[in-house]
């Protein structure tokens, strides 16, 4: 899968995107610096959600309508949380001139139709589809038409919902496909996290993985690496200090440069399946064990566990051939620390 000028595979760098959602909090300068942090903080990615209140819901105050699962939105009708919470179609443009000028790839999630069209006119050069609208075949039917990568969300899905997206995916000709573990609570507890699910996913269709995290901090998104994460997607917001739907489980520009620089860490410790020593290993010679004398020997002595001994450094004889020379003779004088091979003993 490639992504703007990124590769996102199993032997690829984790992609890391930055999520703006709600976090310019209705005000497009905090928008656009709020991309330039991301930069700054070593994003691959900005995504935005393109949608409106009307397009994502409808504006009754039924009970159906009232938020009331235990999030920090309980209380809240839909169309009122979205109506605060959209970014404004007419701001896509400069955001995007914004991220190209920075060097970041943007694309965004669309809620419905008529967001894909007007992101297609923006050559969006990827789609994602949000956890909860995992199971609107018809969206994604109509996403996976334009042949860009799609990144689907788990975070409401059971196996057959996960299996209907993607072969729906492929009906369409679309074999560009990115499935991430997300847990849909807001914040996420970290119990509930369940990373191992990140390659489970990768295993059991086929896929490029990863995280959407809503956790607070950045032990998942580092955990998740070593699970064979290569999309890693968090909220992002300048200052939680602005306040907004989503600030209290974002990152800001100090906590997702700290997360960013762990990822690459964790990357690097993770290597590849080898039993070859590094350089680096092979120098660790002198604190390996060899045989060596551990007081004279003559000429003839007989070969002993008191003047041949298994010590530290690893320059002369492998231990492993001490029963060997256990019990003879000696063909040469030797003094307290000399090296010693097979062939010196009879």
């Amino acid at each position: 899968m490639k992504i703007g000028t990124r590769v996102v595979a199993k032997n690829a760098p984790c992609f890391i995107i930055a999520e703006l959602s709600a976090n310019h909090n209705g005000n497009l300068e905090v928008a656009i610096e709020t991309i330039r942090a991301a930069k700054r903080s070593g994003a691959d990615a900005i995504k935005l959600q393109t949608y409106t209140a009307d397009t994502i819901t409808l504006d009754s105050k039924k009970k159906d309508f009232k938020i009331s699962s235990g999030t920090i939105w309980d209380g809240r009708y839909l169309y009122n949380l979205y109506k605060e919470a959209y970014t404004p179609w007419e701001w896509h443009k400069t955001l995007f001139d914004v991220a190209k000028e920075e060097g970041l790839i943007i694309f965004s999630s669309p809620f419905d139709n008529t967001a894909v069209d007007f992101l297609e006119k923006l050559n969006v050069p990827a789609y994602k589809i949000a956890s909860f609208e995992i199971t609107d075949i018809a969206l994604i039917e109509y996403v996976a038409s334009k042949g860009k990568p799609i990144i689907l969300s788990t975070g409401v899905a059971e196996y057959a919902d996960i299996e209907l997206a993607i072969s729906t995916c492929r009906r369409m000709g679309n074999n560009d496909i990115a499935l991430l573990k997300c847990t849909s609570s807001y914040p996420a507890p970290i119990d509930q996290a369940n990373m191992v699910m990140i390659q489970q996913l990768s295993e059991d269709f086929g896929v490029v993985s990863g995280l959407s995290d809503h956790t607070m901090g950045e032990i998942c998104p580092v955990v998740s690496v070593c699970f064979g994460a290569k999309i890693i997607e968090k909220h992002f917001i300048l200052n939680k200090s602005i306040g907004g739907p989503d600030a209290s489980f974002s990152l800001d520009e100090m906590e997702f440069k700290s997360m960013v620089d762990a990822v690459r860490k964790a990357e690097s410790a993770i290597g590849e399946v080898s039993y070859d020593l590094t350089e680096k290993q092979k120098s660790g010679v002198n604190f390996k064990r060899s045989l060596y004398v551990s007081q004279n020997i003559s000429i003839g002595d007989v070969i002993s566990e008191k003047n041949i001994r298994s010590v530290r450094p690893g320059y002369s004889l492998h231990p492993k051939h001490l029963n060997e020379i256990l019990g003879k003779k000696s063909l040469k004088d030797f003094t307290v620390g000399d090296r010693i091979r097979l062939d010196d003993f009879i």
